[in-house]
This record gives structure tokens, sequence and C-alpha cells, in this order.
């Protein structure tokens, strides 16, 4: 199961070797002294990248030392957490602290009973419940009981070219109809109006068009857990992205590379990414840079001239909404408690803002300050040194505006599944991806919009059946 992509190419297995710590039959169990002073507890992270891994334990020494708790790191893959967890869960080798998860995760761990929700609160009082985005929590909560506390955010969004909408006097591209307006005005033989995911088989399909879609109140499944996707929001919804891609894209099935490629070069006025690519649009990675007629005397040309539109809302939507992910820390249920609480209140307090530097761009925080400095941790965010080969805040390259919407989008973040408690449907949906074919056949030619949901729906209701 895989919901969160970071969409950079990953060697996760030789990353994993690279952590070169024990597996899980070393996590300590039980606990809960008051002092915490020389015991230990096993903290597993999903984010194995080489870099991030090594500035995750310059993070975990520094709370050592003040501590006196030794923390030993597992890293697992993400494609993998479900099945060491279950191998995990059924030796009783759990570890005490689970890290980077996202919400589909979560969902698997509080339905598996494997969170000590009293200990989560514990840490939630203590930090202070005001200081954390709202929708976050929300997301986070299985009725009354939290589940983890989150720790930052990514997202779609709608980025599109500032500097050819103003001079064609349009509007941000905030709603379906703004969106085919600018498309339809700003296409040409040289330039496509839009570009975005169509490629059969893709997780960043589904995300492009979920992201489309809970705008115009497509959902996958209803409050009681029926597959609802043959909806008139759904239909509507890739209907208008069909359009898009039909009238003013760019030939050819289009997947992560060549959607974030086609608006590098200029031949693009919008296109639909993650906040992973910020950094990328800056010209602060050698792999991925601009290359735009204008980016050759200035590589940050399309970061000074690209807008964001976080929510967008279609005709048959009540509210704006966009997809994104929420990555958490989870104390487990076997967990070595106080210092399990100790240590994830490190990492949301003192350690916070070194954890949010190791990339910035794909780390917004959902903790924005403390009681006694409400917006401590966001206003460091800005400042923070993002990028690859380069390295600088992205307050030098993007607007106060833009910065202030990545921040607030996370309060109109949603994903298929999850505030239904649909979480494992919403996972196990990713390993078939029928949403994202019907996105294909659409985009395509193959199907009309009404056959193409009624196809995805049938298989989502097996998808559901073999997991009962």
């Amino acid at each position: 199961m895989k919901i969160r992509t970071s969409q950079r190419r990953v060697a996760a297995s030789a990353a994993v070797a690279a952590l070169a710590v024990s597996t899980l039959a070393a996590c300590s169990g039980g606990g809960g002294e008051a002092d915490s002073e020389g015991q230990s507890i096993v903290v597993q992270t999903t984010d194995t990248i080489p870099d991030r891994v090594a500035a995750t334990e310059e993070i975990i020494a520094n709370f050592e030392a003040d501590t006196g708790i030794q923390v030993e790191l597992v890293g697992v893959a993400e494609d993998q957490f479900n099945q060491v967890l279950t191998s995990g869960a059924a030796a009783g080798e759990l570890p005490d602290v689970i890290g980077s998860i996202g919400l589909t995760q979560v969902r698997t761990l509080g339905a598996n009973d494997l969170v000590n929700t009293q200990a989560t609160a514990e840490v939630l009082e203590a930090l202070g419940e005001d200081t954390f985005s709202a929708r976050a929590l929300e997301l986070n909560r299985d009725g009354d009981e939290l589940l983890a506390i989150p720790s930052e955010s990514w997202a779609q969004l709608l980025y599109y070219r500032t500097d050819l909408f103003e001079e064609a006097g349009l509007p941000a591209p905030e709603t379906y109809d703004d969106i085919l307006a600018a498309a339809e005005a700003l296409d040409s033989p040289e330039m496509a109006g839009f570009v975005g995911a169509t490629a059969p088989g893709d997780a960043f399909t589904q995300q492009t068009i979920e992201h489309v879609a809970l705008g115009n109140g497509c959902e996958m499944v209803n409050e009681s857990g029926e597959i609802v996707f043959d909806s008139p929001e759904c239909v509507g919804a890739l209907d208008f992205y069909g359009n898009l891609i039909e009238n003013y894209s760019v030939p050819g099935a289009q997947d992560v590379d060549t959607v974030r490629a086609n608006y590098f070069a200029g031949e693009a006025a919008m296109f639909i990414w993650s906040t992973f690519v910020l950094d990328e649009m800056a010209g602060l990675r050698d792999d991925a840079l601009p290359t735009c007629p204008e980016c050759a005397d200035n590589p940050a040309f399309l970061a000074e001239n690209t807008g964001v539109v976080p929510a967008i809302v279609g005709p048959d939507g009540s509210t704006p909404a966009q997809f994104g992910q929420i990555t958490n820390w989870s104390i487990t249920a076997s967990a070595n408690t106080e210092p399990a609480k100790q240590f994830v209140e490190y990492m949301m307090s003192d350690g916070y803002v070194d954890w949010l530097a190791i990339a910035p761009e794909g780390k917004v925080p959902v903790r924005f300050g403390t009681a006694e400095n409400p917006t401590e941790f966001s206003d460091a965010w800005q400042t923070l040194p993002a990028g690859v080969d380069r390295k600088e805040p992205l307050e030098n390259f993007y607007s106060e505006e833009v910065l202030q919407a990545l921040q607030t989008g996370v309060d109109d973040l949603l994903l298929w599944g999850i505030p239904q408690g649909q979480g494992d449907l919403a996972g196990a949906a990713l390993g078939e991806l029928p949403i994202a074919n019907a996105v294909a056949e659409v985009a395509n030619g193959g199907v009309d919009p009404e056959t193409a949901v009624q196809q995805a729906a049938e298989t989502l209701s097996s998808i559901q059946d073999s997991l009962e």
C-alpha cells in the first residue's frame, strides 16, 4: 500500500540497507515509568532516503543527549509497511513509535487496535491542541479517539503561469469554469492550456483526479461505506478532466515526469503536481531543471511567475477541496509509554524545525507554533533551505501569497475513504488503480465518463468485498 509518494526516484531498498539497524525483534515493550532516564525505545520510519535518515539520526542524537533515552531507528519501506506490521504484531514485536506514516497507515493501526490512544491524547494535551491544524487532527481521529499526532503535510496543487494569466486578464483558476476558460484562452500550437496525468496504472494519475474530483463532491464511498464512485459528481469530474485533456493538453499518455517536464519547458500554462516540485521549479535540483526559454537567463523564472491554487471547486461541489497527505507519529499499544511520549513531544517541539528542514517543500508544518509563539514553526518553515544540489529558502523564490496558500491549504485537505473510515479500501484501491485506469480510458477516448466511473465502481466493490 502506498498513498503518499514523494514523486522522486528513490532506491528504497538500498536506503533501508544504509540504515544499518537491526530488525524489529529488538523492540522494547511495556514500561511506562515517569522517569525515562536510561530507558530505550525503537522508532520505525518509512522515510528511508539516505540523507533523510542521516538528518533524522542527528535529531535523535540530540534527543538522546537531552533525555538519556536511547533510540534505535528502524527503516521500513512504505510498500512493505503492512507486511512488517502484520508480522511484528503477530510476534508481539512492534516498535514503540512509528513515524512518517500517512493517514491510511494510521487507520490500519487503529483498525487493529495497535495504537495507545491515551498516550497520544496526553501528548496532544502537553503540546496544546490549539497549536495544530484542526483539519490535521480531525483526519487522525476515530470518533473521539486520536490515533496519531499529525506532523506535516504535502498536497497536490494546481500551478499556473501568473504572467500569462495577468497578460490575458484571467482570474486565478479556482473553479472548473475558470480552469476551462483559461485553458481555452491560453492554448496554442506552442503552448498547451493545461497538462495533467493520464497514464493508466499510475498512482500519480489517481492522485491528480482525486485532487480535481474532491472539489466537485465526488467521493469513493459514502458515510455508510457504500461505493458511490458512479455518482453524477464523479461523472462530472471525469467529464471535466477529459475535456481538459482532449482539447487543451499535449498528446500521449502523461506521467509524473512528463507533466513536470512540459511545464518546466514553458509548454503548458497550468499543471497539477505536489508541493515536492517547489524546489525543482526554483532551479535547485540538477536532474529536474526548468528548461523554458526564459529559464536560460533566470533558472528561477517559473518559480517567480507561478501561482498556486490549493483547493478547486466544481459545479456540483459545496466547498473547495484538495488532495494531499498528512504524515504522522503513532505510539503503539505495546510501547514503552513514557519515553515514547517524550520522543514524540520532542519531535514536535525542540526537534520540529530540524525535522521540517529535512525537506521543507514536502514537510509543510501542521503545528504552527506554541502557546507562547503561535506562528513560531510556520515562520521558521519559510526560511528553511530547500533543494538538493543547491539550497535556498522557498521565500527567496515564491511570494508571501503562495507560501501562505501552502500553509493554509491543509484546512481544505481531503482523501477518499479516510473520513468515512474506509482507509483499508483506499489503500487497497491503490494496488489495482481502477480510478487511474478510468481516467486513462476517458482521456484517450476509449469510453465515455459514465461508463468509466461505472466500471471503476464495480472494481472498487470487488476490492471492498475481498477485504471483508
